[in-house]
């Protein structure tokens, strides 16, 4: 125990001094600084660990929240960037691969259509809902083009910067998958009755960065959704609680979901991942699955599938046959 807890300790002061010289940057747009830097933040949080980042103490607590928006800005300067640099080229889908993180959000759109069709068998959604797509909405594409191919995905950011910048590069053509990409500004606060036409929504992690943030925005969903619709959560784990929020499948079933599966993977896929449907509140309060639910108990899944790519933390530059070999699986 006392390995462990001086495992933990140090972990904690190595992110703390982490978080606290990305704070001192005079800039989180991409540079060899910043990349340096959140390449070790994500090499030190990745690999299993046993902290509980919800019972951190409060100023370690505090330096999290810090830390996780921090992340979210980062990103969406790193995501910016790169939208960019690809609307330079002619044809920018066939030079996806030059984002660093692309194959990670291949292989977690595919982990997330898995873990559906696995809990919500015979899926075939005819609309979907991105929540929080931002300016390189490639979880959209990938299910758009590999998985759902019949499904219209309407993607949803509060930024019409980032709207616009995704808009140039998946939604310019007018047939193929282009043509079911459609973006809207609009903070999901504001959605009702557009929720009830969608037959899954996907939640991305930083949409509510602190918990309770995050429970409104789901128990918002749980409100306007209809009965029968998926829900599919980015949530966290372990020291990757450091990256993005942590999900609490409790709050999701306040919300007025049932809870299906719980995933955390262990490879270069850093998200967690929920799955819940909308259920009427009569169902909530009765026995489920053989009273698992109404206990409060949630179904953690096996990984689906394996993945063979290694993970990459912090390269900034990709061979374009990375892009053709990830389309083509």
């Amino acid at each position: 125990m006392d390995a462990q807890n001086n495992e933990v300790a140090a972990l904690i002061e190595k992110i703390a001094g982490l978080q606290a010289a990305i704070a001192e940057l005079p800039s989180l747009s991409p540079s060899p600084e910043v990349d340096r830097l959140f390449t070790a933040l994500v090499t030190a949080c990745v690999p299993p660990s046993p902290v509980d980042v919800t019972k951190l103490s409060p100023e370690h607590q505090r330096m999290r929240e810090a830390l996780i928006r921090l992340c979210s800005a980062a990103e969406g300067k790193l995501e910016a960037h790169y939208a960019d640099l690809l609307a330079t080229f002619d044809n920018p889908l066939d030079h996806l691969g030059r984002f660093p993180y692309y194959s990670n959000y291949v292989n977690l759109s595919r982990l997330e259509y898995e873990l559906l069709a696995r809990h919500v068998p015979g899926i075939a959604p005819a609309r979907v809902a991105f929540v929080g797509s931002g300016p390189l909405p490639f979880s959209s594409f990938v299910l758009a083009a590999h998985h759902l191919p019949d499904a219209q995905f309407d993607n949803y950011d509060l930024c019409g910067a980032a709207n616009e910048r995704a808009r140039k590069l998946f939604g310019a053509s007018e047939d193929g998958v282009g043509a079911r990409m459609k973006f809207h500004t609009a903070d999901v606060a504001d959605l009702t009755q557009e929720l009830g036409a969608y037959d899954v929504v996907f939640l991305a992690a930083l949409v509510g960065m602190a918990a309770e943030e995050k429970a409104k925005v789901i128990a918002h969903l749980g409100a306007h959704m209809v009965e029968g619709a998926s829900l599919v959560v980015r949530s966290a784990h372990g020291a990757r609680g450091f990256l993005y929020p942590i999900v609490d499948p409790e709050d999701i079933r306040r919300g007025r979901f049932e809870v299906l599966a719980v995933h955390h993977p262990e490879g270069e896929v850093i998200n967690s991942v929920i799955v819940a449907r909308k259920v009427v509140d009569a169902k909530l309060s009765g026995p489920q699955n053989g009273d698992a639910h109404a206990r409060g108990a949630v179904p953690l899944v096996s990984p689906p599938c394996s993945f063979s790519t290694k993970m990459e933390a912090g390269a900034l530059e990709k061979s374009e046959e990375l892009a053709a070999k990830e389309l083509a699986f």
